[in-house]
């Protein structure tokens, strides 16, 4: 299996959950990118939730991770960017059909809402299914024309 060049970055709420993940096994299979934040002081998530988007958007990166209290801050600035399908998961189930069904590119956990062994089944669930076009194709189609 190819490497996986992954962009990831966090909010001061999810900074500890995100350096836990670099750190995990994944190391042998991802390729992680860390554009912040870097110290547990408060931090708008915008900020960060912007620079992972903005890379994702331009094609920079194919998949993203962005980790907030809730996750959902960074879902709503992450899904204002064209090009991105960012997808809040709780559980494996839903990361593995937010690839299948969304083509999601970006995941987003809430650190205060998940524990992180759950989060590592997500990012799991996440990076290794693919998008199963067929039917879903049309439907992605119609995000980009609304």
């Amino acid at each position: 299996m190819q490497n996986i060049n992954v962009i990831i970055g966090s909010d001061h709420a999810g900074f500890e959950l995100k350096l836990k993940i670099i750190e995990n096994k994944f190391r042998e299979k991802i390729n992680f990118s860390d554009v912040g934040t870097f110290t547990r002081e408060s931090v708008d998530y915008p900020d960060y939730g912007k620079l992972v988007a903005q890379k994702v958007d331009s094609g920079k990166f194919l998949v993203g991770v962005l980790i907030c209290g809730s996750g959902v801050g960074m879902s709503i600035v992450a899904n204002r960017y064209k090009n991105v399908r960012a997808a809040l998961c709780i559980n494996e189930n839903m990361a593995k059909l937010s690839r299948q069904h969304n083509d999601a590119n970006i995941i987003v956990l809430g650190s205060r809402l998940i524990s992180f062994e759950q989060a590592i089944k997500c990012l799991e669930g996440f990076f290794f299914t693919n998008f199963e076009k067929g039917r879903h194709i049309a439907r992605i189609n119609k995000l980009n024309n609304h």
